[in-house]
């Protein structure tokens, strides 16, 4: 049974690869690659995941054979009924386990252990999409806050009657990136807005773009070429705000390798009333927009690959609705309804990724033809 099993067969070599990282990470001169440690580090993690399921696997095929020799040649009919017992657990287990090792093999998003920039704009319906927009930074803010990630607002425009015309905010945490991608698109209200005197519906819509952060070694920035401003900050902090300069903005020509153009790059950053701290931001945001933008070309290679829209990575689809009259979230790309738009809104948006997640899985299944 376990000799020629296909599923440990795939996983042979990668016992020897592990082995091969656990002491490569060790070695002084990879500690000083800063970046081919970070990479090794990441994967020593995932393969010690697969090799852990490895074990369990090994240990539920072994099971299972012991409890048939048992059955077919035991008399004791106790040792009989303990051997049926674990027979009927392991043969339960067994294809749980294999699952799990299938979903580990599928190549991972390199990205998705990253921490995230997000940035939600109003779109098309005035005030109302503004709304929608604060809305939809508070459903987000208290997801994170429920899974112990934080969250820092690096820049805020805010609507005429409340909400945003756009909030941009950096979120950090474990695995931020591989669970919140798959909310960059158009998202849709359909509502009755507070604005609206006679009780007609609208529909307005809100973008909203999930940027994995970039390692600084992953962009070339010549930081000799940024232009700083400082500037007094409006906003939230009442008197002292105002009085000192601490907001900045940042200017840098970036020349483009996929196509050769040059382009200036405006960055403004009034997160905090401390300006180094701002100017770390802004940096922050230089590098995950440059690094978007030279990456765009990997996306869309993805995109033409896979025709599904799971995860596309095109920030003009439209993904969501969210419906007030009937009270009910629909997601396009997998056609899964939820009828708690309150419970949604309020950050209970977990079931949702789950589903987004397993349909990508399944997709990236097919492709490595697992």
């Amino acid at each position: 049974m376990i000799e020629n099993n296909s599923i440990l067969q795939k996983l042979d070599g990668l016992v020897s690869r592990f082995e091969e990282v656990s002491t490569l990470i060790t070695d002084p001169s990879v500690i000083a690659d800063q970046q081919r440690f970070v990479k090794l580090t990441r994967e020593y993690k995932d393969l010690g995941d697969i090799i852990d399921a490895r074990k369990r696997y090994i240990a539920c095929l072994n099971a299972i054979a012991e409890a048939k020799d048992i059955l077919a040649n035991e008399s004791d009919p106790e040792m009989k009924e303990m051997a049926r017992e674990e027979l009927s657990v392991n043969e339960e287990l067994q294809p749980k386990i294999e699952e799990e090792i299938k979903i580990a093999l599928v190549p991972k998003d390199p990205e998705d252990a990253k921490n995230v920039e997000m940035e939600i704009r109003a779109g098309t319906g005035g005030d109302e999409a503004c709304l929608f927009a604060g809305d939809l930074f508070a459903m987000y803010k208290k997801f994170c806050e429920s899974k112990g990630w934080n969250l820092a607002i690096t820049s805020v425009s805010e609507g005429a009657v409340g909400g945003f015309k756009e909030i941009d905010f950096a979120v950090s945490g474990d695995g931020v990136y591989g669970v919140l991608k798959y909310e960059s698109g158009v998202h849709r209200v359909q509502r009755v807005p507070v604005t609206e005197s006679n009780g007609r519906m609208q529909t307005s819509a809100a973008t909203v773009a999930v940027l994995p952060e970039a390692d600084k070694f992953e962009v070339n920035i010549n930081e000799g070429e940024i232009k700083w401003d400082t500037f007094r900050s409006s906003g939230a902090g009442g008197q002292n705000v105002n009085k000192v300069e601490s907001g900045v903005r940042l200017r840098y020509m970036w020349k483009n390798p996929n196509t050769g153009e040059t382009e200036e790059i405006l960055i403004e950053c009034t997160e905090t009333r401390d300006q180094p701290k701002n100017k770390e931001r802004a940096l922050a945001r230089l590098r995950t927009f440059i690094y978007d933008k030279e990456h765009q070309k990997y996306v869309d290679d993805i995109a033409n690959r896979r025709k599904t829209l799971v995860s596309t990575g095109d920030r003009s689809a439209k993904i969501r609705t969210y419906n007030f009259p009937q009270g009910r979230v629909t997601d396009h790309r997998i056609g899964y309804t939820t009828h708690d738009l309150q419970g949604f809104l309020g950050g209970d948006i977990q079931d949702m990724i789950d589903a987004l997640t397993v349909a990508e899985n399944a997709e990236r299944m097919k492709e490595a033809e697992l």
